[in-house]
């Protein structure tokens, strides 16, 4: 009797967890479809645009220092048909992501894959065409050098400098450094080269600020136009006074809670969400527009969701092509709308082609691409954040680190003024310093945590090219 009792127990147990898991796989909850589209969506632009191993991808980008339970993801790669599948343990979360040829990866929450196909049509060729060469050179004259063309010294006298580990950090992928216009040090990581498109993650929202000002160069936008038609609110809607320019100083008064790690507005609106401009709009306003800061990719996506309408929207054609940017990638969501706050993929010297853009304030080779004094603007402190964030999408430090709260880490480590920085999740970091007309761009995977701060590297490499 007691045999038959424990063997009915352990039936009831085992169908109970049947069920369970039966469950898990119908309504997978949200955080685990977060890091199945997370786990899609990172291998899937690894994979079709650098052209890296897919398992290498999952294990090195996904799955080390991530949530534990990203450990447990599996992927799948249909090259064919450009999809990736990801799920727990290879079935619960059903992670899809897909890819389109000139507009990268997107995740596609909603299993729509011909509306994603269809939201992004073929690039014409002509909007990936090199840009126009200088005239010839001189007989007997030197060969082009970056940034006309990709060649580029590998060592310089910088070598030794960029190559201490203590200075590029854990993780470190690319470090390029840029004196006076031309690369004076440049080194890269195991299993990352000079042709390898790297992830900007939060650096792409000063490239998408830098696309307005094209827009702005080229005519039809204003910065100060409530973006209300654009956004489909109503003039009724308190937030129909939302402007560009607040957008761009995050401070527009919307709620939006950036935070990493859990499902919060970010992650739902990168992993499950396949219209990520329209679940940004949805927020409701908690501050009147202009008062408050509030750091928010979801401002960056409204801004892209603005500036992509109407014609000649296409970014290559706009701003890549122009900077000889040939590596460049600004992957769109699944309805369309370019991912201005975290999907730009480039190699670390085109990244230091939109630095050096910024740096000559918006002049590319003698021909102005940027409204006179739209740098200076992207460069001035928000109103909302004085002394830390722009008015254009950047950083006017670096990050905090082990620096006290309330003390300039940029200060403390004894750099000018006048720095400001592209920064983005996990250790991608551009310093940008005018004076010295010095450019160092650091890539790499470096979780927050690990408490690296590049302000040690930059300033040992300024005072080297004194």
């Amino acid at each position: 009797m007691a045999r038959l009792w424990i063997k009915r127990v352990a039936l009831g147990l085992l169908g109970l967890l049947i069920l369970a898991l039966l469950w898990l796989w119908l309504n997978p909850p949200a955080i685990l479809r977060v890091g199945a589209s997370y786990a899609a969506k990172i291998v899937c632009s690894n994979v079709f645009l650098a052209q890296r191993d897919a398992q290498a991808v999952l294990r090195d980008d996904v799955q080390n220092h991530g949530h534990p339970l990203l450990k447990y993801m599996r992927v799948t790669v249909d090259r064919e048909r450009g999809e990736v599948h990801a799920a727990l343990l290879g079935v619960v979360g059903k992670g899809l992501a897909l890819h389109r040829p000139g507009h990268g990866c997107a995740v596609v929450p909603d299993g729509d894959l011909a509306a994603a196909r269809a939201a992004a049509p073929a690039i014409e060729q002509t909007a990936s065409a090199p840009p126009p060469m200088p005239p010839a050179p001189a007989p007997h004259a030197p060969p082009p050098n970056w940034p006309q063309v990709d060649a580029a010294p590998t060592g310089g006298q910088l070598a030794a400098l960029v190559n201490q580990s203590a200075l590029q950090g854990p993780g470190m992928r690319a470090v390029v450094v840029v004196h006076k216009g031309q690369i004076v040090g440049e080194t890269y990581g195991p299993g990352f080269g000079p042709d390898t498109p790297l992830l900007g993650w939060s650096m792409t929202k000063t490239a998408t600020a830098t696309l307005i000002g094209r827009r702005l160069h080229e005519g039809g936008l204003t910065l100060e136009r409530p973006l209300a038609p654009a956004l489909g609110w109503e003039s009724s809607d308190p937030r129909a006074a939302i402007t560009a320019s607040q957008l761009l100083a995050m401070s527009s008064g919307l709620k939006f809670d950036e935070s990493y790690g859990s499902v919060s507005d970010v992650t739902r609106m990168l992993y499950l969400e396949p219209d990520m401009a329209a679940f940004a709009a949805q927020q409701p306003l908690l501050h009147p527009p202009g008062t408050q800061f509030n750091y928010a990719s979801g401002s960056s996506l409204l801004l892209s969701r603005w500036w992509t309408q109407g014609a000649n929207t296409d970014a290559r054609r706009l701003l890549f092509a122009p900077l000889g940017m040939r590596s460049a990638t600004l992957e769109s969501d699944a309805r369309g709308t370019p991912v201005g706050s975290s999907y730009l993929y480039a190699t670390a010297k085109d990244w230091a082609r939109l630095a050096l853009f910024l740096l000559n304030d918006g002049v590319w080779m003698g021909q102005r691409l940027l409204p006179e004094g739209f740098v200076a603007r992207m460069t001035a402190a928000s109103a909302a954040k004085p002394g830390s964030y722009g008015q254009g999408h950047l950083w006017l430090h670096g990050p905090q680190g082990a620096t006290p709260e309330g003390q300039d880490p940029d200060v403390a480590a004894g750099l000018p003024a006048d720095t400001w920085w592209m920064r983005g999740h996990d250790g991608q970091y551009i310093a940008v310093i005018p004076s010295k007309q010095l450019i160092v761009v650091r890539l790499g995977l470096t979780p927050s945590k690990l408490g690296y701060q590049p302000q040690a590297l930059v300033k040992q490499v300024m005072d080297a090219v004194k």
